[in-house]
């Protein structure tokens, strides 16, 4: 059986998420439909990380096994015609066998980029609605970018995390955030090596309060060592949260596009 990932790109506006459910309606649903359409048979697929309904991602990253011999070029063309106009396939790539120790979408991954898109303006936009969460007080830019800088490094990240949270450990290793700033728009990024669930929406969340002034910057540091979601903002909505890049060891040789913008920012 050969292993091939894939980069996927995909609006979730309309679905309820990526991993699949009973009621079909979800990323993982449609795709693996889409490749069962292709391949006329099953074909189970494995992703990086799991996103929630109304999460974005500008590159997703999965695998699967198939013994199916088609040309890489085909599992984008050939899948993408009966996937929605809101996912596609945009890259395919053999990485080896289905070997235990080999390539895995998730377990191979070092590190992750988010990225959340905030329309800063006392009117909402419809033509951003769903596409970036709004705040309409005025937000401090640069206060906001200290606050995060307490979450870099190690750390247990239980004040972020969902009650609902699956993970083994709420220790994670936060490598960077930056806050910028483009006219209305704030564009906050983070990379770590994993999150947990809901674990960007509710630091967003955190970093608003900063951001207009209700919290101090030390504000973020006392959350943290707290390790307690209640004393948190309440989670952010996910219209402007999107999976921007998964990182692996150079050695797969993926062939991994620069991060996208979805939305014009300079």
């Amino acid at each position: 059986m050969k292993r091939i990932a894939i980069g996927i790109q995909y609006d979730g506006a309309s679905w309820q998420g990526w991993q699949t459910q009973p009621h079909g309606n979800t990323v993982q649903d449609r795709l693996q439909a889409a490749l069962r359409e292709f391949g006329q048979r099953d074909i189970l697929v494995h992703c990086a990380g799991r996103t929630d309904a109304g999460v974005h991602a500008l590159e997703q990253v999965a695998h699967f096994d198939t013994d199916l011999e088609r040309p890489m070029q085909s599992w984008v063309r050939g899948v993408n015609t009966y996937l929605p106009p809101s996912i596609a396939i945009s890259w395919a790539h053999p990485v080896g066998t289905a070997a235990e120790d080999g390539f895995h979408a998730r377990f191979s991954a070092v590190a992750r980029t988010y990225h959340y898109y905030l329309y800063n303006n006392p009117v909402r936009s419809p033509l951003l609605r769903g596409r970036a969460g709004w705040v309409f007080r005025q937000l401090d830019t640069e206060a906001m970018h200290r606050a995060a800088q307490h979450l870099i490094g190690d750390h247990d990240f239980s004040a972020f995390r969902a009650a609902e949270c699956q993970a083994l450990s709420p220790v994670r290793t936060m490598e960077a955030i930056r806050i910028t700033r483009s006219g209305d728009l704030l564009r906050v990024s983070l990379t770590a090596n994993a999150f947990l669930h809901h674990m960007v929406r509710n630091i967003v969340g955190s970093l608003v309060y900063v951001g207009t002034g209700n919290r101090p910057e030390s504000w973020i540091a006392e959350l943290l060592a707290g390790r307690d979601r209640r004393q948190a903002a309440p989670t952010f909505m996910p219209d402007g949260l999107y999976l921007a890049k998964i990182e692996y060891d150079p050695i797969w040789n993926l062939p991994q596009p620069a991060i996208a913008t979805p939305i014009p920012f300079s």
